[in-house]
């Protein structure tokens, strides 16, 4: 197992993203907000865009998990060679690119876009998996890390309240040693996240529950009416 995914074992990884046009979409903002999570206990922090790895980078001392999000449709996380040498080069610590099967925006697979990373990059690779067979896939390619992070947002399985358990266990009754599994989306809750380590994962990534004011504003909002509503 690689040194730096170690130390992640039963543990709480807290995903800092701002979305375009949002208040919070600045980098150091969201170097602000690693900083924050790290005093609250993140043993590594997922950080999105070039400029954001690098403030984050600079502003905390766990793992930094890098990704770059270009596009509106199809796979957009870390999507081609170029993007994911570019969060590398940002200072990543481990490079998170979308790990399903399907068509990459610059014609590579996944198995070759994997093969080339490997050539420039000797630090853990993060698949963000959507099924039982991207999964597997990432596996037998080496990936040391397996993430449940597109479960239920490509159309490859429906999608849960929370977090997929289901996909969960099976995934943790199916991957060898080699690959540790991470469980991601729809963590929203405490809960949830003890759910997901419950239900075989190695550690847990939580993100809007945590970092994304607008949405969890909104939450709240909506009980309150509908409480209201109800009086």
């Amino acid at each position: 197992m690689h040194p730096l995914v170690a130390p992640l074992k039963d543990s709480l990884i807290v995903s800092c993203q701002a979305y375009p046009g949002e208040a919070m979409r600045d980098p150091r903002t969201m170097a602000q907000v690693a900083a924050a999570v790290q005093a609250g206990g993140a043993s590594a922090v997922r950080a999105q865009g070039l400029a954001d790895i690098r403030q984050v980078r600079a502003a905390v001392d766990v793992p930094v998990i890098g990704i770059w999000k270009d596009g509106a449709e199809g796979v957009v996380i870390t999507p081609t060679l170029e993007h994911c040498l570019g969060v590398i080069e940002a200072g990543a610590d481990v490079l998170a690119l979308d790990g399903t099967t399907r068509p990459r925006p610059d014609g590579r697979t996944f198995a070759e876009t994997v093969t080339a990373v490997r050539r420039r990059f000797d630090g853990p690779l993060m698949a963000d998996c959507d099924s039982l067979e991207s999964a597997l896939i990432a596996s037998e390619l080496g990936v040391e890390i397996i993430g449940t992070t597109l479960a239920g947002y490509t159309g490859a399985r429906p999608t849960t309240d929370g977090p997929d358990l289901e996909l969960l266990g099976e995934l943790a009754d199916r991957l060898p040693e080699t690959s540790v599994l991470v469980a991601e989306g729809r963590v929203h809750t405490p809960q949830q996240a003890a759910d997901a380590l419950a239900a075989g994962a190695f550690a847990v990534v939580v993100g809007t529950a945590i970092t994304h004011p607008t949405s969890i504003t909104g939450w709240f909002r909506t009980a309150v009416e509908a409480a209201a509503d109800g009086s």
